[in-house]
């Protein structure tokens, strides 16, 4: 039998075990897995969510972090240079849908991630050079009132 809970975590899908990175695999912490599997995490995976498929082009955000992404002074561009931006943001907002039908306080999300990032995301230049800033599903879910953790 498993066990639920009146207000469930939000966790990235990928830390859940389910193949949904832009490389078609997963980040599996086991730890998150169980917490899916008692059911008291929902798995999301914002790109998706936003309409992103399965592999998919590597995106980091340029000119800024997730929230500048929101106030329209940055943008989510893949490798190839395409904008991907308002994808990221439909994505977000889905989460953010999903966290309040649920009365979500608390996420763990994948870090680096230009969608679910916290504290540290790439720096836009495909190089795997990190700056401070969050993705733009984390900076959307800490703009209201979600404490947003990485994993």
């Amino acid at each position: 039998m498993t066990s639920r809970i009146d207000r469930p975590i939000l966790i990235s899908a990928c830390l859940a075990g389910i193949d949904c990175t832009y490389r078609g695999k997963n980040k599996l912490k086991p730890s998150i897995k169980k917490m899916a599997d008692d059911g008291i995490a929902i798995p999301v995976c914002p790109e998706v969510m936003g309409g992103l498929g399965i592999p998919r082009e590597n995106s980091e955000i340029v000119g800024g972090d997730g929230m500048d992404v929101l106030k329209r002074r940055a943008r989510v561009i893949t490798i190839s240079g395409k904008d991907v931006t308002e994808i990221y943001i439909k994505g977000a907002k889905a989460v953010l849908a999903i966290a309040r039908i649920y009365s979500v306080r608390k996420a763990i999300l994948k870090s680096k991630s230009p969608a679910c990032g916290v504290g540290r995301i790439y720096d836009g230049s495909f190089t795997k050079k990190l700056k401070n800033g969050s993705g733009v599903t984390a900076s959307l879910l800490c703009q209201k009132g979600v404490k947003v953790y990485s994993a």
